[in-house]
């Protein structure tokens, strides 16, 4: 897709947001979708990824020199993307890590470096001085998303690591 057209297209996604058809338009994946689309793995380079995607969030280099750019699409978005680079700097790979077997490799002990690895930024943090514990929340897809919003958290006790997970269910409406 041309990326005037694409550029368009992900305009359209976001006004809808200001009329309440974010829903039916798919504005929270839209334009995730179409950059998606153009990227491919094994000959899209590190540049032609920043164009589609932006700056990334973070950067990880791992040990083989290859990196990984975490790009949240939170707190209203339900999709967080690895993308991981060789180091030659061409597209290895990318994951949506806001998924089930993402969220079973948290394990208490971890520190929050770790999660973050894992699942990227967190879409809020809250701090609860009594308990006294602080709780990362990511909102994530859930079976019925026109009708509920679902949320995956991450309990951290007061030496920063993981003391255990939780979900959340809000009814819309």
């Amino acid at each position: 897709m041309k990326p005037g057209l694409r550029h368009r297209l992900c305009r359209l996604f976001h006004l809808s947001r200001l009329f309440g058809l974010a829903a039916l338009l798919g504005a929270t994946a839209g334009c995730d979708y179409f950059a998606l689309q153009e990227l491919r793995p094994g000959v899209s380079t590190a540049r032609e990824v920043q164009e589609r995607f932006g700056n990334p969030a973070m950067e990880w280099r791992n040990d083989d020199g290859s990196l990984t750019w975490e790009y949240p699409r939170g707190p209203q978005g339900v999709d967080t993307y690895m993308i991981t680079l060789g180091p030659d700097r061409v597209l290895r790979s990318v994951e949506q890590v806001l998924t089930e077997a993402h969220y079973a490799r948290i394990e208490p002990g971890m520190d929050e470096a770790q999660v973050r690895r894992i699942l990227g930024r967190p879409g809020s943090v809250n701090r609860y001085p009594a308990k006294p514990e602080t709780v990362w929340d990511w909102r994530i897809a859930g079976p019925a998303a026109a009708t509920e919003e679902w949320h995956f958290h991450v309990h951290f006790g007061p030496d920063g690591k993981v003391a255990g997970t939780s979900r959340r269910q809000e009814i819309k409406g």
